[in-house]
């Protein structure tokens, strides 16, 4: 027996003598990825003709010590499909492939690669494996998922790539972009790069505890991203494998502990305000009206100011008047009230002097009338009082009660022809507050007025009379009331009282108010006198117009606020937080303080560089730093490979996978930093290499030598991702809506899915986009963490909860079935379909292969041929069996077939498509 770690050494020796440039540690037991890379030379080859460039001298270089050989390059179609799929995620149109194909120029294909790097669609192809590591989604995550509006930073992402940013500075802005001199809104805007982890709104969450775990997330994605460390293993120990420790985790921590957020989002917020800090995206037209609408405020406010300073100085003599001349009310006899026009059983026409009587359930129109005596009235009162009950704190069923309508005639009573009285609600000691009793007198109020009336205690309405204040009229004159009570259940009778005086209006006030007003202004409290004046502006008119006016002001320029789209960003607080170590990762458990640092593992950061995000991403990009530059290279090759030269690609650390080329590895890192981090650069290097050129067919020695192509004697061959699949069908069928960049788009999505995940939720119903939005490019599709798009789901996109740097490749049924029944693909097989019978020829043979070509990049072979006229003959004769069908399969989609075709035709045809959109070569990069 043999212990475990002579065991280990053993391995390791086997692993060095049997992996061809096995880098030599240049530390004791330091780990190679630890170790700063050297530029390796270039190694001579036997067959110098197999080699285009500096990355193939190592590929063949190996092979040739594995005494295999490299395959043959792959024909020119399958190597334009294979640049445009890489290199934009689109394939090339038929035009595209004829012009590739007649050029004969010896620099046909590196002007090829140029012209797909120079494409706008580079950056959303890029973008794709930068989203996912990034953590990208439109929605918080946990149990809420709100939306949130992160699409400005994914814009920057695909314009990045686009302008070629270096790859050090594309690094720098989304670490620290706000804390560089003079940090410009795109910089800034960069920095959502460490806001797109997941947010918690739910009710009871502890916001230092998910500030922890925010501040967590961002170290880990840093560490995976830009070293391949598993760092979060060191969050409540030190790393059991690699030499990092717990002080490393919280010293990086430190870092990213120093941001102006709450560990909570604010629920009750607008998604545009609920998780700051943010940033305000640039909207001319709204920027135009809110500073039209600011401006109308800035001169409003100090005229109201004006009013208010009037209204204070007034006070003190209002008061003294509430004082010295009480208000006296009169009663107004007698009093006539009848019942019309009833949903019940009571008497159509009943006059009861004074009442009406008890009610049964349902609605009661009343009319009731008085004459006023002559002389001074400013105000009326109309009261009502229930009948007697044994209980008498009972509250009468009595569910709303109108006054509709008020009525007077200005000739002596019983004389002249009614008109409208102008009244408006008014407050009185023990009256319903005018507030509240205007809804009375609204028809158009958006709720019925509900009187408070009790077994025992009066309700009374008072308004102010417009014509007759102050006017002393020497005759009487008549008024008529006009009304409605609904009740819930049968009542005692209800009496109808009507007051009138002749105080002034302005002394007509609560009682709450009017023991506020005879207090001295020394026996007042703040609050006291800040409650009489709010009263007495609110009865003023110039005051309530200025206030109306203010206040609306304010609200329209809230909304308009509301309307500018936002970005998560970054942003330092001014003095720092204290970060401590936390005991077995528990914010509960803070242990020692630790400062900002890196690892000790790790080279230091250079002197100069300031303790803070800024310092660590120059600290990142540092050619010192031997891990960057590595884990960078490893994720592009991944990209075009299909696997990187380090498989876990997340992972460089001692149980992560060795590099199969690790000298390769190191000149790329080397050549990558030499070239200023030039990622189309490095990009232009790799397909332009012999290895990328390669035929991907196997052979019996291949499959048995090297089943997984780690050595890469053929070309990459694996199948396209969830994103590339979709815009692939919408390319080939011209759906393909190629417009960069905006919000987030909505295209189909499974009925019922999605309220099943998130009923009850502030957004609980996935509304289908309209137009464009259903064929704009799929990273585009807007991403709710709870229930993300099910169809890409199936085709292996992560959730986006958590960085992810590498996705699985699975093969399922339900790939297929989605294949063959998503709306998404059944409408472009069948614009496919329509595409071929308009614009492929005048026979079913050319039509089929201008269908396969749009798909394939390359025409259809004899056999294939066969199989597909045979196809089209089948489904010619069951649709024709079976037009209900035929017109079934047409109706999927928002575009509707062109109906000058035979929809019988266009419906094989667009099945055929179907078939073809399902074949393995057309989901494959090959």
């Amino acid at each position: 027996m043999i212990s475990a770690k002579t065991a280990i050494v053993c391995i390791s020796l086997l692993w060095a003598i049997t992996v061809p440039g096995a880098p030599p540690d240049s530390r004791p037991g330091a780990h190679w990825a630890l170790v700063p890379p050297q530029r390796p030379p270039l190694p001579e080859l036997r067959h110098e003709r197999w080699a285009r460039n500096p990355v193939d001298r190592f590929i063949f270089s190996q092979l040739e010590a594995l005494k295999l050989k490299p395959s043959p390059e792959a024909d020119r179609t399958t190597l334009i499909r294979r640049l445009s799929l890489d290199l934009l995620g689109l394939p090339p149109t038929p035009a595209e492939v004829d012009a590739f194909l007649s050029d004969s120029s010896p620099d046909a294909y590196e002007r090829l690669v140029d012209r797909l790097l120079r494409s706008e669609h580079y950056g959303e192809r890029m973008a794709v494996d930068w989203l996912d590591a990034a953590r990208y989604a439109d929605s918080n995550g946990y149990q809420v998922d709100r939306d949130r509006e992160m699409y400005a930073w994914r814009d920057w992402v695909i314009r990045a790539f686009n302008s070629n940013l270096p790859f050090d500075q594309f690094t720098i802005e989304q670490i620290a972009g706000d804390l560089l001199p003079q940090a410009t809104l795109d910089q800034r805007i960069a920095t959502g790069f460490h806001r797109n982890h997941m947010m918690n709104e739910e009710g009871g969450v502890i916001p230092e505890e998910f500030l922890a775990e925010y501040c967590a997330d961002r170290v880990e994605t840093t560490a995976t991203v830009w070293l391949g460390q598993t760092f979060n293993c060191s969050r409540c120990h030190d790393h059991k494998f690699d030499p990092f420790t717990q002080r490393d985790y919280y010293g990086l921590l430190a870092f990213f502990h120093n941001v102006t957020e709450k560990g909570i989002g604010e629920y009750g917020a607008s998604i545009r305000r609920n998780n700051p800090p943010m940033i305000q995206l640039p909207h001319p037209e709204l920027e135009v009206k809110l500073g039209r609408l600011r401006k109308e405020l800035t001169e409003a406010e100090p005229k109201l100011v004006a009013a208010k300073n009037r209204l204070r100085a007034e006070l003190p003599d209002w008061s003294r008047r509430v004082v010295a001349m009480p208000v006296s009310w009169t009663r107004v006899e007698p009093l006539a009230v009848r019942l019309s026009g009833t949903t019940n059983r009571s008497p159509a026409a009943a006059i009861v002097s004074n009442s009406l009587p008890s009610l049964a359930k349902g609605r009661h129109a009343w009319v009731a009338e008085a004459v006023i005596p002559a002389g001074h009235v400013s105000a009326l009162k109309l009261l009502f009082r229930s009948g007697q009950n044994t209980n008498p704190q009972a509250i009468l069923p009595i569910r709303d009660l109108v006054v509709s309508r008020w009525f007077e005639a200005s000739e002596p009573a019983g004389a002249g022809e009614w008109r409208e009285l102008r009244v408006e609600a008014s407050d009185a000691e023990n009256a319903v507050s005018r507030a509240d009793s205007s809804q009375a007198f609204d028809s158009k109020a958006a709720q019925p007025f509900r009187l408070p009336l009790r077994q025992s205690d009066p309700a009374s309405l008072c308004v102010t009379l417009r014509e007759h204040d102050g006017d002393g009229s020497a005759q009487d004159w008549r008024i008529r009331l006009a009304g409605a009570i609904v009740t819930d259940a049968p009542t005692l009778p209800v009496e109808l009282q009507l007051w009138c005086t002749a105080a002034s209006a302005d002394l007509l006030i609560p009682g709450t108010v009017r023991t506020l007003a005879v207090k001295t202004p020394h026996q007042r409290s703040e609050a006291e006198t800040a409650q009489l004046f709010d009263y007495w502006s609110g009865r003023d008119p110039a005051h309530r117009s200025l206030a109306s006016q203010v206040n609306q002001l304010r609200r329209e320029i809230d909304a308009s606020d509301l309307q500018i789209p936002t970005a998560l960003v970054m942003e330092e607080m001014p003095t720092p937080r204290p970060t401590h170590i936390l005991i077995r990762g528990s914010y509960l458990r803070p242990g020692e303080e630790v400062r900002p640092s890196t690892p000790a593992s790790l080279p230091a950061m250079r002197e100069g560089l300031p303790k803070n995000r800024l310092g660590l991403a120059r600290w990142l990009t540092d050619p010192a730093n031997p891990l960057p530059a590595r884990v960078t290279v490893n994720r592009l090759w991944q990209s075009l490979f299909g696997s990187g030269l380090v498989i876990t690609a997340e992972d460089f650390g001692t149980k992560g996978d060795r590099p199969s080329h690790p000298e390769l590895l190191d000149w790329l890192a080397t050549e990558f930093i030499r070239s200023g981090w030039d990622v189309k650069g490095m990009m232009r290097l790799l397909v332009t290499s012999a290895t990328y050129r390669q035929s991907s067919r196997w052979t019996p020695e291949l499959l048995e030598r090297d089943p997984s192509n780690r050595w890469l004697a053929r070309g990459p061959r694996f199948r396209l991702g969830a994103e590339f699949i979709r815009d692939q069908a919408l390319a080939a069928s011209g759906l393909l809506v190629p417009r960069l960049g905006g919000p987030s788009v909505r295209p189909y999505h499974p009925p019922g899915l999605y309220e099943q995940v998130v009923a009850g939720s502030s957004a609980s119903t996935y509304v289908v986009g309209q137009g464009d939005d259903l064929y704009r490019r799929s990273l585009y599709t807007y991403w709710k963490r709870s229930v993300p798009n099910p169809a890409m789901l199936l085709f292996d996109m992560p959730f986006r909860e958590a960085c992810t740097l590498r996705r699985p490749r699975t093969n399922t049924p339900l790939q297929a079935l989605n294949l063959m029944n998503d709306p998404t693909y059944v409408e472009a097989a069948r614009m496919l379909g329509q595409l071929a019978l308009k614009d492929g020829g005048d026979d079913a043979a050319s039509r089929l292969a201008f269908l396969f070509r749009r798909v394939m990049s390359r025409a259809p072979r004899s056999d294939e041929r066969a199989v597909l006229k045979a196809a089209l003959r089948r489904w010619k004769a069951e649709f024709s069996a079976d037009p209900t069908g035929a017109k079934e399969w047409l109706s999927v989609g928002s575009k509707p077939a062109d109906a000058r075709l035979d929809p019988i035709e266009l419906a094989a045809f667009a099945a055929v498509a179907s078939t073809v959109l399902n074949l393995d070569e057309a989901i494959t990069k090959e």
